[in-house]
């Protein structure tokens, strides 16, 4: 894996979960980081800076514009410039899992805000930036749900369907450039968030279930995302763009 010091990347929901384990492997190979998150990253940023490297934090509803813009603004003068941009803030724990008439529109709203409306508006607040220097990674995380029409889920599975077809859209967007755009479809992963989303029984079952699904017979772990992730951040996948890397351990293939 190429190192990526002397890079600058910004990682949404990178405070917890998944999106801190892309913080800690960016920092790991040479990066320094910003996190943008809904929660007060200062904690995770002294965390991680007091243990491998450089990381700065800003505290951002990437539903909101002006938010969005000022912290990519605030990052620019930090850093002088933002060559990876990875959109992985979600809204996912505290869903309700109900048949689609059910869903409220709280909910729908909400997933709908966050998880594409916010991709769209960190991608167009660092567009710019990237098109006049020419180069840029930009990484979306959608799920490997939008290839298995789950049930009883469908805010959540359209939303990520949205950030698929979005990332497809917006590579062409980037044409004639060197900034490329992907996405990475993770699996079910073990975080709080998903540990969290309902009973103790009713997420072991779950896990079994998924557990039978897969090629690797193991559950994933955050770590487990690092890698796809930052081969399409690097060099190497210069000639790569419009493509998804679905991780879940073989439950979606070919």
């Amino acid at each position: 894996m190429s190192s990526f010091k002397g890079r600058n990347v910004i990682v949404t929901g990178g405070g917890q979960g998944i999106g801190r384990a892309y913080v800690e492997a960016f920092v790991r190979e040479g990066a320094r980081v910003a996190i943008f998150d809904i929660n007060d990253p200062s904690i995770v940023v002294e965390e991680i800076t007091g243990n491998h490297g450089s990381v700065i934090g800003h505290r951002v509803d990437v539903t909101d514009r002006q938010q969005v813009q000022d912290a990519v603004q605030a990052t620019l003068r930090e850093f002088g410039q933002v060559d990876v941009l990875v959109n992985n803030a979600a809204y996912y724990e505290g869903l309700t899992f109900s048949s689609f008439d059910q869903i409220s529109e709280i909910d729908w709203d909400r997933s709908m805000n966050v998880n594409v409306k916010g991709v769209w508006l960190m991608c167009s607040a660092i567009a710019d930036h990237m098109r006049e220097r020419n180069y840029g990674r930009i990484i979306n995380i959608s799920s490997n749900v939008v290839f298995m029409g789950k049930t009883n889920f469908l805010h959540y599975v359209t939303s990520k369907g949205a950030v698929w077809a979005l990332t497809n859209a917006m590579s062409r967007e980037f044409a004639g450039t060197s900034v490329t755009v992907n996405c990475v479809a993770p699996g079910y992963t073990i975080t709080p968030a998903t540990r969290n989303m309902s009973t103790s029984e009713e997420v072991a079952e779950l896990e079994r279930q998924i557990l039978e699904a897969q090629s690797v017979r193991r559950l994933l772990e955050a770590e487990d995302m690092v890698g796809a992730v930052l081969y399409l951040a690097s060099d190497g996948a210069a000639m790569v763009t419009g493509q998804t890397i679905t991780v879940d351990g073989g439950v979606i293939v070919g």
